[in-house]
């Protein structure tokens, strides 16, 4: 392998032509069951250059979005412009998270579920203790980050509001209200936007 090739990220996929097997849906699904039992089947998941596979809308690539919640309050911050993916600047979200990676490969237990993990600790400093769900999944084809990604929504309910960034791409955080931020639905990223008003918005 060239030196080229080792400086290339490596992410989770999987072919686009599966999520359509189990069930094509536009937005937010709260039926996470059977995605996740033939998502993370180890026959086809993938490691593929991130570079390729963000132009290639044949694969999905599996993102961890992560929803931190205490006491019925959203987190919710600013993307800034130091922030990796240059489509979402300036947007606000209340997900954090990112490409699984494959120098996430865990030797015991999912690599997905470690760098999930990664994902958090490289974004926030969490210093409370919680537990978590998977809640749903995100597929946004009307966008050009969303066809070439799949989110996988966790909430995680915190003892504490203790969440603060350790990323210069985090910035203007704070917790507040569903309710509220759905008020102000314009100002978020489309994920963030299909989550709020997926988990949040009363029929």
């Amino acid at each position: 392998m060239s030196d080229t090739e080792q400086q290339v990220e490596h992410v989770m996929v999987v072919p686009t032509l599966l999520f359509h097997e189990v069930g094509y849906f536009q937005g937010f699904n709260d039926q996470v069951a059977p995605y996740l039992k033939t998502l993370f089947d180890p026959n086809y998941i993938s490691f593929r250059p991130r570079d390729t596979v963000e132009e290639d809308p044949s694969f999905k690539q599996l993102i961890p979005y992560c929803i931190f919640r205490h006491e019925g309050k959203i987190f919710y911050y600013t993307r800034g412009s130091k922030g990796g993916e240059q489509r979402l600047h300036s947007k606000r979200s209340i997900g954090i998270g990112g490409h699984i990676s494959l120098e996430d490969d865990a030797k015991e237990g999912s690599t997905y579920r470690e760098g999930m993990q990664r994902e958090i600790q490289e974004e926030v400093a969490m210093d409370t203790k919680y537990t978590e769900a998977c809640v749903g999944l995100i597929n946004d084809d009307e966008t050009e980050v969303g066809k070439v990604h799949l989110g996988i929504v966790h909430i995680f309910d915190l003892e504490l509001p203790k969440v603060l960034p350790r990323e210069e791409s985090i910035i203007e955080t704070g917790f507040d209200s569903p309710e509220k931020l759905l008020q102000e639905l314009d100002q978020f990223e489309t994920w963030s936007q299909i989550c709020l008003k997926g988990l949040f918005e009363l029929s």
